[in-house]
């Protein structure tokens, strides 16, 4: 993933350890809100996550299929940079750690479903997602989009 290119009308691809493109962050231009679109390498929409506003704090959805698939908030409380993914139909998720340096775990019932570390790049603007086999990989991209556009 590239860090600090999640803004309005930015595309960038995320690739897979082999370096091949696997997916598209489409940042749509013109809103309202903050709205990317995560896509499969064939264009199909894989993910939407849209910027919610007017609640107590800032919020992401993402749809899958036209249904609302999570939504990421930063937590209220505590000095560490915390985020709660609320899944709908399922075990909710927590992200902590040092979100702003991109050094941080996504965790399901204390256990880690995914790494998120810039320490693996040389490139400056990069950082890696190691995300735990079985897990719905195009959902923890989008997660990690949401929190990236949150901080």
């Amino acid at each position: 993933m590239r860090e600090k290119l999640l803004s309005i009308g930015d595309d960038f691809w995320i690739e897979n350890d082999q370096g091949q493109r696997a997916y598209k962050v489409n940042g749509k231009a013109v809103r309202i809100r903050d709205t990317f679109v995560l896509e499969d390498t064939s264009g199909n929409e894989v993910a939407r996550i849209k910027e919610r506003k007017l609640s107590v704090r800032d919020k992401m959805e993402i749809e899958r299929g036209g249904d609302t698939a999570a939504t990421v908030h930063k937590a209220l409380i505590g000095l560490r940079d915390r985020f709660t993914v609320d899944m709908k139909g399922g075990t909710d998720l927590k992200a902590h750690g040092n979100v702003t340096s991109h050094e941080y775990e996504i965790e399901r019932d204390g256990h880690t479903v995914a790494t998120i570390s810039k320490k693996w790049f040389r490139v400056r603007d990069s950082y890696g997602v190691e995300i735990a086999a079985g897990e719905d990989v195009p959902l923890i991209l989008a997660v990690t989009v949401a929190i990236d556009s949150l901080t």
